[in-house]
């Protein structure tokens, strides 16, 4: 196996693809794969994924079709990137950390630390070390256990989790915190899609989607709005082809033109590999970032105004009637939106507009599909309000092929909210909760995310735990997070390979490794399986298949468990060795505390598992009114100074959430080289900079606080006059902490104002 030497950018651009995926994506896939392991394991690894007896896919939580209608390859070329990086044969041991130092560790790439392989046996960074040194498991969780106990009070201690956990483990982590004393459980979801939460359970009460793949499969008219599934959730391009071969329509809303937007070749069918494949968008409306509040209102004005020239003939008066309640006062505010504010703020022609207009006058069955595009901005709660409106005004909401659809980026995510895992459970799951184990959870809510690294900073949080996931790159205001994380007395993270995260340490630092989703999982009453949700709420098994990447690996569970037993002691009495022992028990548990869980291990054996009921599909709404809410949302939009660019924060094709697999995003013609920005011609020359300039990226925030990028090329893009896009995690250091969408508190981080200067010329 090749040394892995830590890439420096040596820029070449081609044209953006205009087509997505076809043989190039199973080429790549295979590449990647064999360049991590063997033929054999690979083969063992990708005939097992996403099958009704593997294990799940641990990238994106775009879900399966039914056991028997599923293909013998169901993944995509991401996710065959995904399970090979954990699949891989690379090993970080005791050698690899007296070697080098944390210092030289922090000096590394991404895409190299990630690169060095599995991690072995778990790690201690002693006060004043320089470097990590072995520790036993006995010790490492004794010293956890220790820091917890000592703390003035449970509120000084994080518990941090991403959407690769599973079902179980994410149970038993707010069960261990909220028996410790705190409801502090920030994850993934608060910097994604916390305003999609907040935003649908104000609207309709429930802050999950509420379509399945035969709802997306079988729509009038898709709207794919503020997301690429060509590379965040590729296999949503097959749900979306088969869309278009029953005849539905696909309108897509992004202020970049994807190539898996324009046309999709679907490498397991004939006319993807030897046909020109499937277009994908029959309307491409190319938004500036931040616009699509204005677009929704402008539709739903002439919604309005259709129903006015056409009584009874485009609203549905009977659910507007029946089930929604506030249509009046929204219908008068909605009279207030102004042609030339949603021409602004959109960059659209009217004549744009008004063609998607007549698309939905000749749609019954309208599904809205987004992603972060719409909730990473500080409007973004209010945006997604105005979609149900548009949803609702036509009775797009509780009926086949209709409905809300947020695309959840991450495998599990939506899983771990359901498990509890959240700042501000309901106090209905509270009290469950504490039936069942006898306590009583503490009321008071936790942190978030950016509230949790405002805790680390200010010094009110000492001990922080990573339940997988990469804190410090996935998170806003870099500086300022890392040096929030180095003020703990103990960092600690639950993880499967070496990241960022591991190299900003507090005074002691752990790192506890664990098994991978497509590792075997023996515990003492045998083989073991997780379970995990999808983003349209189906509930299955996943069982690892692969011999684990070392003997000292503990799943999290097995973590979990041992450290609630070594942290809590025997109050309350909650039996973390049966937990560990049998997963099948913890289940138990689950279905008598988690709503629609009755029967947990009984439905979850039978082939695919099982879907969770949505009442939003019954039209019912528990909104405290009992019905859906039409809301007011004010007209507003991102103001931008002149010389100043409005900024996006985006992956590339070659990357999976922080971790790059390449230097390259191939569909928009970026090789080799990540310090790229995407700027519009047109505004390149009036900032006087050229095409492949270098730059610093400084970004304006009122705090006064220069938060600056240094040196990255100017590639001239085709993104919307006044707009630019580049690379994260690389850019979150532009990401003002305190920058948040109202309500939900999510970053900002695809509305970030920045200004470009000449930047310093240096070596690479």
């Amino acid at each position: 196996m090749s040394v892995i030497q830590d890439p420096s950018d040596d820029l070449s651009v081609t044209p953006p693809k205009r087509w997505a995926t076809g043989v190039p994506a199973v080429t790549h896939a295979i590449e990647y794969s064999l360049e991590q392991t063997s033929v054999r394991r690979t083969a063992l690894t990708l005939l097992n994924v996403n099958q009704a007896k593997g294990f799940d896919c641990p990238g994106c939580a775009w879900p399966e079709p039914g056991p028997g209608e599923r293909h013998r390859n169901e993944y995509c070329e991401n996710g065959a990137k995904h399970v090979a990086d954990e699949a891989t044969s690379r090993r970080v041991t005791a050698d690899f950390f007296r070697r080098y130092s944390i210092g030289e560790l922090a000096g590394k790439s991404d895409y190299w630390l990630n690169q060095q392989g599995r991690l072995t046996e778990p790690m201690v960074k002693r006060p004043g070390a320089t470097h990590y040194e072995p520790i036993g498991w006995d010790e490492a969780l004794g010293l956890l256990a220790g820091e917890l106990r000592e703390l003035d009070s449970p509120d000084e201690a994080l518990f941090y989790t991403s959407g690769r956990l599973n079902n179980e483990a994410a149970f038993l982590l707010q069960l261990f915190a909220r028996a410790f004393g705190t409801n502090n459980l920030p994850d993934c979801s608060n910097m994604c899609h916390e305003s999609s939460g907040s935003a649908m359970q104000e609207t309709l009460g429930i802050g999950k989607g509420s379509v399945s793949l035969d709802d997306i499969h079988n729509a009038d008219l898709i709207f794919v709005v503020g997301q690429n599934p060509g590379t965040n959730h590729p296999r949503m391009l097959s749900a979306l082809e088969e869309t278009k071969r029953n005849g539905g329509q696909i309108v897509a809303v992004n202020p970049l033109p994807e190539a898996g937007l324009i046309r999709f070749k679907h490498p397991q069918k004939p006319r993807g590999v030897l046909g020109r494949g499937t277009q994908i968008a029959d309307q491409f409306l190319q938004i500036r970032p931040g616009g699509d509040l204005a677009l929704f209102q402008a539709l739903n004005r002439m919604l309005l105004e259709a129903e006015e020239a056409a009584p009874g003939a485009v609203l549905d008066r009977a659910f507007i009637d029946g089930f929604t309640t506030g249509f009046d006062d929204f219908a008068a505010h909605a009279q207030k939106v102004s042609w030339d504010d949603v021409l602004t703020a959109t960059g659209l022609t009217r004549e744009e507009i008004e063609r998607v207009h007549d698309r939905v006058l000749g749609s019954r069955k309208i599904i809205v599909c987004w992603a972060m595009g719409l909730t990473q901005h500080k409007h973004g709660v209010p945006t997604i309000r105005e979609v149900v409106n548009f949803l609702m005004l036509r009775g797009n909401i509780g009926r086949p092929g209709a409905g809300v659809c947020p695309v959840r980026g991450h495998s599990n995510v939506q899983g771990d909210r359901t498990m509890g895992v959240w700042e501000r459970m309901p106090q209905r799951f509270l009290d469950a909760l504490g039936r069942e184990f006898g306590f009583t959870p503490p009321t008071r809510h936790g942190l978030d995310s950016v509230n949790a690294i405002r805790a680390m900073r200010d010094g009110t949080a000492r001990v922080f735990l990573g339940v997988a996931g990469n804190f410090v790159r996935a998170t806003p205001d870099s500086l300022v997070t890392e040096e929030a994380m180095r003020r703990c007395r103990l960092t600690a993270h639950i993880s499967t390979k070496l990241n960022r995260s591991h190299t900003v340490c507090g005074e002691v630092a752990l790192i506890l490794p664990t098994l991978g989703r497509s590792d075997r999982d023996v515990q003492a009453t045998g083989e073991q399986f997780i379970t995990v949700e999808d983003s349209m709420s189906q509930v299955h098994a996943s069982r690892g298949r692969l011999a684990p990447a070392s003997p000292h690996l503990l799943s999290e569970v097995a973590i979990i468990s041992r450290l609630a037993r070594r942290t809590l002691g025997d109050e309350p009495s909650i039996p973390w060795e049966e937990f560990e022992s049998d997963y099948g028990t913890v289940r138990d548990r689950i279905s008598r505390v988690v709503p629609d869980f009755e029967d947990f291990n009984a439905r979850v054996a039978e082939p695919g598992g099982f879907r969770l009921p949505n009442p939003v599909n019954r039209r019912v709404f528990p909104t405290p009114s009992g019905k859906a809410v039409f809301t007011c949302n004010e007209f507003t939009m991102p103001r931008v100074p002149d010389g100043h660019l409005l900024l996006q924060t985006l992956r590339s094709h070659d990357q999976w959430n922080t971790v790059p697999y390449a230097m390259n995003d191939r569909y928009r013609g970026i090789h080799n080289a990540r310090r790229v920005v995407l700027v519009n011609p047109a505004d390149l020359g009036a900032l006087e900079l050229a095409d492949r300039d270098r730059v610093d990226l400084v970004s304006s925030w009122h705090d006064g606080v220069e938060r600056r990028a240094a040196d990255f090329t100017v590639v001239a893009y085709p993104t919307p006059p006044g707009s630019a896009a580049s690379y994260y995690p690389e850019t979150n250091v532009l990401v003002p902490l305190d920058s948040v969408a109202d309500i939900s508190n999510t970053p900002t981080s695809k509305g970030v104002v920045v200004r470009l200067e000449p930047a310093v010329v240096r070596e690479r």
